[in-house]
């Protein structure tokens, strides 16, 4: 869709910022009882896979700078989701890893999303939701 054939009136930013609000409040809903923070959410979720990342990577991942995302790992660190320690081979770069006691949380975030993903995109087709994919790639990758 070539943007002159979107009508003036309507803001994709504001739809994706109403999108998001539904869509976290939801997941705040159906994960209360682990009492975390969206950002908290978000970062465990990042990790879901089991791939230690660095702060930097993470950072990337959840689309916040690193040294904002330090607040939410100390949180996770004392609540025992995750370690921080060094990459083998670069001490300089910090590691973020689930512990034991994180990964069944971070997959239940994870499961929550897709559940949530799949019951909001199941009606639309196959290339809408190609389409929405391409859109959010090119708001994420927008530069100054």
């Amino acid at each position: 869709m070539k943007s002159e054939s979107v009508p003036s009136e309507w803001s994709a930013l504001l739809a994706l910022q109403r999108a998001t609000h539904a869509t976290l409040q939801v997941l705040a809903t159906e994960l209360a009882d682990l009492d975390l923070t969206a950002s908290e959410i978000n970062a465990l979720a990042n990790l879901a896979d089991g791939h230690g990342r660095t702060v930097s990577e993470l950072g990337a991942a959840v689309g916040t700078r690193p040294s904002t995302l330090t607040s939410v790992l100390d949180r996770l660190e004392r609540r025992g989701h995750i370690t921080r320690g060094t990459r083998p081979g670069d001490r300089r770069a910090v590691l973020v890893e689930l512990t034991d006691s994180g990964r069944p949380t971070a997959a239940r975030i994870r499961r929550a999303i897709t559940d949530l993903e799949r019951r909001a995109l199941s009606e639309l087709p196959a290339e809408a939701v190609a389409g929405l994919r391409a859109a959010l790639q090119a708001l994420t990758e927008v530069t100054r």
